[in-house]
């Protein structure tokens, strides 16, 4: 990955956008589209919009969710703490004992979210189950309630305070990958479409709330669309310790994309896609999906009369922790794949089964 991408790809998870208050990182990445794209818009919620207006009759969207997982300030204790409310699936096992930023109108404030020392927990132990994070407090340091209620408000988003971390070989670990690689490779599979002068009209889009309902791809799939949508989120890799046997799905940390196949995921698009693969040497590993995919393309395919759809994975190990871990190899060749994709989508439409 070159300096330039690897910039505009940090700066993405530098900034953070919880669901509902996705607005800073939204503007970064129309900033990036905006320099190849022939047009960038967004909607009343944030969802934007980039396209490349080709010269054929196929539309296709390459689409990502910009939104993370998070906090939100519930309440406001008489003693100065502040008492939480999930956004998203965040998990209440990994967010005691961390650095939290609150992000007021005013600024960023530090906090912690406070753990008992382990000598005054269960007497030696310290064993104990886990706190709900409605049950959890951070400590911003202020004296009384009177003094936190300066600085913050109720309804304030809460993230993690984490910066991206290189890891061996091509590993990077941060707060938020899902699903910021995601946006990043829509709008790199845009700008590598471009590059190609592909003939079908490209859309790459970065939708809002994914993490909420797939909200703002409800939206986005009612104003746009396209003969087809490939909406690239992050999946499991299943190889590491700690990953139960019957959740292991053989998807690997630098095995390449991941093509998933079942219910959502239209077999023409899918074909499309893995042949596209073949015929540039690009690896890609496959995952069923039999019921849904947990994605925006859920939300996608069955927009209007049905959009024809894809979920295209990203290898993602320790998904929603502050430390998720990447492969850059396996996030270029998604980008590569879908702007190859969008090249060649002429070619492979109309997109239907063949009965």
């Amino acid at each position: 990955m070159d300096e330039d991408h690897r910039a505009f790809l940090e700066e993405l998870l530098g900034t953070a956008s919880p669901s509902g208050y996705e607005t800073p990182a939204q503007r970064v990445w129309v900033d990036y589209v905006s320099e190849f794209a022939d047009d960038v818009t967004t909607d009343e919620y944030g969802n934007a919009v980039a396209v490349h207006e080709g010269g054929g009759d196929t539309e296709v969207a390459l689409a990502g969710h910009g939104d993370e997982i998070g906090f939100i300030v519930r309440r406001v204790t008489d003693d100065g703490f502040l008492k939480l409310a999930r956004v998203g699936g965040s998990d209440k096992s990994v967010s005691r004992g961390q650095h939290v930023t609150i992000h007021t109108d005013d600024g960023p404030v530090n906090g912690v979210v406070g753990q008992a020392a382990i000598h005054l927990r269960n007497g030696n132990g310290g064993d104990e189950g886990v706190p709900d994070v409605s049950e959890q407090h951070v400590d911003i340091g202020a004296e009384d309630g009177e003094a936190a209620e300066a600085l913050v408000e109720r309804g304030d988003p809460v993230t993690f305070a984490q910066r991206v971390r290189d890891l061996a070989g091509e590993r990077v670990a941060a707060r938020g990958m899902d699903n910021r690689v995601g946006i990043w490779a829509a709008a790199e599979g845009l700008r590598r479409a471009v590059a190609l002068d592909a003939d079908a009209t490209v859309y790459a889009v970065s939708t809002v709330q994914e993490e909420v309902g797939l909200k703002g791809a409800q939206m986005v799939g009612f104003d746009l669309d396209p003969d087809a949508v490939v909406a690239t989120d992050v999946t499991h890799a299943t190889d590491s310790p700690g990953v139960p046997p019957g959740t292991q799905t053989g998807l690997e940390l630098g095995g390449g994309p991941v093509v998933a196949r079942g219910s959502t995921n239209h077999p023409a698009v899918v074909e499309s896609v893995r042949t596209v693969a073949d015929d540039r040497a690009i690896d890609v590993q496959l995952q069923a999906t039999g019921s849904r995919t947990g994605t925006d393309a859920d939300a996608f395919f069955t927009a209007r009369g049905g959009i024809p759809s894809l979920n295209l994975g990203i290898p993602n190990r320790y998904m929603h922790t502050p430390v998720e871990v990447v492969d850059l190899d396996d996030l270029d060749a998604v980008a590569t794949l879908l702007g190859r994709f969008a090249d060649r989508a002429e070619e492979f439409a109309p997109f239907a089964v063949d009965i």
